[in-house]
C-alpha cells in the first residue's frame, strides 16, 4: 500500500539535530516523532543521560517502551532484575511493567526509545524546560520529580519507591530556592 492509499499519511524526514529538545530530571529528551506523525502508532525520541543520571522506577499503564542503546552504558532495572545495557542493548519493556535505568559509566549515554502506542512524549513537552543549544542541562532535582509526580495520572504511569540494593538511584540535586 502507498502513500496514495492512505489519506493523511506521509513520510516524515527528521534531519540530523531535529526534533523538539527539553531538559528534564537531567537528561536532553529530543522528540524525532511525535505521535501526530506516526498516525498515533509510536512516538520515538532521544535522551542524553549525564553521569548517575536517569529515571526513578516506574510503571507505564498504556504503552510499551523500548531502549536502544547508542552510547554509553546504563543499568537497567526490570521487574526486579538488574541487568546491564551496554553499547547495542535492546530492551523491550511491556506495559504494566516496573522499570528504570541509571547511566553507570564515566560519559553522557545516548539513546533512542520508543513508546507504542503513542502519547506518552507530550510529556516532555508539558514539563521539560527548552533546552539551549550548547549548554548542559541542569542536575536531576526533587523538583523535577515532583513535576514528575503532578502528570503521572495525566500519562498514564506510577512512580514507585526504589527497591533496595538492585540498581543505584540516579542522583538527585537539591536546587537553591534563590534565583
Amino acid at each position: 500500500m502507498t502513500s496514495r492509499e492512505m489519506p493523511g499519511r506521509a513520510a516524515t524526514h527528521v534531519p540530523p539535530g531535529g526534533g523538539r529538545t527539553v531538559w528534564l530530571v537531567g537528561d536532553t529528551y529530543t522528540v524525532k516523532l511525535a505521535g501526530e506523525q506516526t498516525g498515533g502508532a509510536f512516538s520515538l525520541s532521544e535522551a542524553l543521560v549525564p553521569a548517575e543520571g536517569g529515571l526513578p522506577p516506574h510503571i507505564h499503564d498504556q504503552e510499551d517502551e523500548t531502549f536502544v542503546v547508542l552510547e554509553g552504558e546504563l543499568l537497567l532495572e526490570v521487574d526486579g532484575r538488574a541487568l546491564a545495557a551496554p553499547v547495542g542493548t535492546v530492551m523491550h519493556v511491556p506495559k504494566g511493567t516496573r522499570h528504570s535505568y541509571v547511566n553507570v559509566g564515566g560519559t553522557t549515554v545516548r539513546m533512542l526509545f520508543l513508546y507504542t502506542p503513542a502519547g506518552m512524549e507530550r510529556m516532555f513537552g508539558e514539563i521539560g524546560q527548552p533546552a539551549q543549544p550548547g549548554v548542559l542541562p541542569p542536575p536531576n532535582s526533587a523538583e523535577d520529580v515532583a513535576k514528575l509526580a503532578a502528570v503521572a495520572a495525566k500519562y498514564h504511569f506510577t512512580l514507585l519507591p526504589p527497591e533496595t540494593g538492585l540498581v543505584r538511584q540516579p542522583q538527585i540535586a537539591r536546587r537553591s530556592r534563590a534565583r
